[in-house]
């Protein structure tokens, strides 16, 4: 088997558009556990502009799954972590895109559960995320989006939602 090396470059604007407008996007969520909690970000952009979301980004040409879940982190959180356990495939429709005119996003998300050690007062936040916060399983909030509570529920490895709520 050949081995690739996986490309981490910016996709220009209007080649981001075409993509956006024509295709699924192939991405990673990750459900983040740390030493206080369960890592949530409020989003600034769309789509699920304003909502508690789970970390998450595209995977790029020739990245293992696996590897794309440690970027992903480090870039959104800036920590390092350890997968736990993969969620599977999950199919995010979305009318809202960051772009006007396209139609909405289409995501093929892929979720892990993931473990750091570093606490919320050592994660720095990317562009995307306003705020960050550390959820103890008592006091996630209840109105979460349904892409996030369908992670937070799938995560065996999690006991956050029970199966009667």
């Amino acid at each position: 088997m050949s081995e690739f090396t996986p490309r981490h470059d910016r996709i220009p604007n209007d080649e981001w558009e075409t993509v956006v407008r024509n295709v699924p996007i192939v991405s990673i969520d990750l459900v983040v556990r740390s030493a206080d909690g369960i890592v949530l970000g409020e989003r600034t952009n769309e789509p699920a502009k304003g909502e508690w979301f789970v970390p998450g980004g595209r995977v790029h040409k020739h990245e293992r799954l696996v590897d794309a879940a440690r970027r992903v982190a480090s870039e959104e959180l800036g920590v390092d972590v350890e997968v736990v356990e993969k969620l599977g495939a999950y199919e995010h429709l979305y009318h809202e895109a960051e772009l006007d005119g396209v139609g909405g996003k289409h995501y093929l998300a892929n979720g892990f559960v993931v473990e750091t050690d570093a606490g919320i007062d050592e994660m720095t936040l990317d562009d995307q995320h306003g705020d960050v916060r550390a959820f103890a399983p008592g006091d996630i909030p209840a109105d979460l989006h349904e892409y996030t509570a369908a992670y937070l529920h799938d995560a065996t490895t999690v006991q956050l939602i029970s199966d009667n709520e």
